[in-house]
């Protein structure tokens, strides 16, 4: 009878023990959550984020799990979304991927102070010792793009759809400006900021007035940029582009893109994390570290 007894103890208590592996497994998993204003597969800023998350998944295997949420235009919507992640505890890393959403997070940070939080494109941390700013300097590679278009341009008119004025977008359209009249002080770059990040009827509508005034070459920024990109392979034009890839959409008339590469900055961030430190710093994505690079298309050779 005392066998039987302490074999049912033994088996008890291993049944016990292996209930528990799987728990212990999952701590060493490392999550994230993120937000973001448009589609995973924008050719612009949302999906940057979201490929390098996936990259980050692809390298480090069970090891790191996301969660994305797109086409959180809605700051509220936003809001309640990144409140639940804190308040649930079982994020390592909640990230807000707008400048729009800095507010919130400025909110939020000082309520859940043992959760690690990052936002962008901005370099203001707040001052809070959990959270991470990140923003990319995008007229580096904005002055590539504008000097290659500048020498490319046969018309000598350059047309710019912009999105609203402000951030990595307001950088990259400074940037080509400026490398297009470093190689041609003559060339003409028209820019029409169309108040909208994703207003492609918008956003179309001025590409087809920069091809009515001559431009034979466009470039944009943001999610609205489908549009221009359509009307440059619809009359001839060649497109360049920032944030993402956009060359499979511009086919032949793809000429160089610069590419935001997040996840260079967030394995920083989780070997910080992970180290104890849950925020305080500012990156910068450039093209000396690997952030930001750039890429060929089919006219570019």
């Amino acid at each position: 009878m005392n066998k039987r007894i302490l074999t049912l103890v033994l088996v008890v208590m291993a049944m016990v023990v292996l209930s528990a592996l799987p728990a212990a497994a999952q701590d060493d998993v490392f999550r994230v959550a993120a937000v973001a204003p448009s589609a995973t597969n924008d050719l612009a800023f949302s999906q940057s984020m979201y490929k390098a998350l996936t990259m980050l998944d692809e390298e480090m295997g069970d090891g790191f799990d996301f969660v994305f949420q797109e086409n959180t235009f809605v700051v509220d919507d936003a809001a309640v979304a990144l409140r639940e992640w804190a308040s649930s505890g079982e994020y390592d890393l909640i990230i807000a991927h707008g400048s729009q959403y800095g507010s919130i997070i400025e909110e939020l940070a000082p309520e859940f102070p043992e959760v690690s939080f990052a936002w962008g494109t901005d370099v203001n941390t707040y001052g809070l010792d959990n959270v991470f700013a990140y923003t990319a300097a995008a007229d580096q590679g904005g002055y590539l793009n504008g000097a290659m278009a500048a020498y490319m341009s046969e018309s000598g008119t350059i047309g710019v759809v912009g999105p609203i004025e402000v951030g990595d977008a307001k950088l990259y359209i400074d940037g080509f400006v400026a490398g297009a009249q470093a190689v041609n002080p003559d060339v003409q770059v028209l820019v029409n900021y169309i108040q909208s990040f994703s207003d492609v009827p918008l956003a179309t509508e001025a590409a087809n007035t920069f091809v009515a005034n001559g431009a034979d070459i466009l470039t944009g920024s943001a999610q609205m940029v489908v549009g221009p990109i359509a009307v440059a392979k619809e009359n001839g034009l060649l497109w360049f582009g920032t944030q993402a890839s956009q060359a499979e959409l511009a086919e032949g008339a793809g000429v160089m893109f610069q590419v935001y590469r997040w996840d260079t900055i967030l394995r920083d961030m989780i070997e910080k994390i992970q180290g104890g430190t849950l925020g305080g710093e500012a990156y910068t994505l450039t093209l000396a570290n690997g952030g930001l690079q750039m890429v060929m298309g089919q006219a570019g050779g």
